[in-house]
């Protein structure tokens, strides 16, 4: 199974309007971030919501990577220990349970900086968190419903 982040085309292209070569304070933002965004957060300069949006993105890719791998590993886990003999797990059960810890401690990183990286987007972008609902749950919902998932690149 091959999965691929739903939003990378998107980040490739926001990464490629921030080449060292070209300055970012000419660049524009997308028409479908401006869209997205309220209308305060006009007078805010597109670099910083651009750079803050990369950074989400990423954030985001890092959590989604972080999930696939623990399931991986814990099918892999699973595999192995249902045809494992009582008593002392083998070296290759015990490597499984190690890596599977890894990936759990990965996973909690990442939904960390996440977490950082929605507060600093939401604060930058001046995007309003409604009441009573969680900045993951927001910021998630926020990217999968405009934050294009087939980019087009236009000339």
């Amino acid at each position: 199974m091959t999965a691929t982040f739903s939003q990378a085309d998107c980040l490739a292209h926001l990464e490629s309007l921030c080449v060292p070569d070209a300055t970012l304070t000419e660049a524009a933002l997308p028409a479908w971030l401006v869209q997205a965004l309220p209308h305060e957060g006009a007078d805010i300069s597109p670099p910083v919501i651009i750079h803050a949006l990369i950074q989400l993105l990423m954030a985001k890719k890092a959590v989604w990577q972080a999930a696939i791998d623990t399931v991986l590993i814990a099918d892999e886990l699973r595999r192995y220990q249902k045809f494992a003999k009582p008593g002392q797990p083998s070296v290759h059960i015990a490597q499984l349970r190690q890596q599977q810890a890894t990936a759990r401690v990965a996973s909690s990183q990442s939904r960390q900086s996440f977490i950082k990286a929605a507060a600093a987007f939401v604060r930058v972008a001046g995007v309003e968190v409604p009441p009573r609902v969680t900045l993951e749950a927001f910021v998630t919902s926020w990217i999968d419903t405009r934050v294009p998932r087939a980019f087009i690149h236009t000339p």
